[in-house]
């Protein structure tokens, strides 16, 4: 993963100690329900389309900035699927650096461009059927893949 001016300014300062990050991920359905995952670039793991919030940004923006530059689609966030932060999301990267991410998971609408990685973030792109999902990074509530409307956003 990429880091950002931001991050990378901060680092500078607290060095590998934990840091929070407010981010986003996307859930994007193809017209068969299939879902959107990506094998990560950087260490090989299945992950959702997902990044940090940028200062400044909002996470709306954020998620559409994101999804462009790791997918090369076009998507507009429809709704909130879910929230969740915590321990289970707190990861150490090979370096040392320590990162607690909150996100904030939106369901996307699908709305233009073309399916490649873009930044380089992701080695492979593949829609998948929920019921065949790979493990991710970072595991999320089952029901959070179930189809929109099913529930109401979930929260952890």
């Amino acid at each position: 993963m990429a880091i950002s001016p931001y991050l990378k300014q901060l680092r500078s300062h607290v060095g590998t100690q934990l840091v929070l990050m407010p981010s986003v991920g996307a859930i994007i359905r193809n017209e068969a329900g299939q879902i959107l995952f990506m094998v990560r670039a950087d260490n090989g793991l299945w992950d959702l389309p997902a990044g940090a919030i940028d200062p400044g940004e909002t996470p709306a923006q954020a998620i559409v900035r994101e999804v462009r530059e790791e997918t090369g689609l076009i998507v507009e966030p429809i709704a909130v699927a879910g929230v969740f932060g915590g321990e289970m999301l707190r990861l150490t990267y090979g370096n040392g650096d320590v990162t607690e991410y909150t996100f904030i998971i939106f369901e996307c609408r699908i709305v233009g461009g073309e399916l490649f990685s873009v930044d380089g973030e992701a080695a492979e792109l593949h829609f998948i059927d929920r019921a065949q999902r790979p493990r991710l990074q970072v595991e999320f509530p089952d029901a959070l893949f179930d189809p929109p409307g099913t529930h109401p956003p979930l929260f952890a």
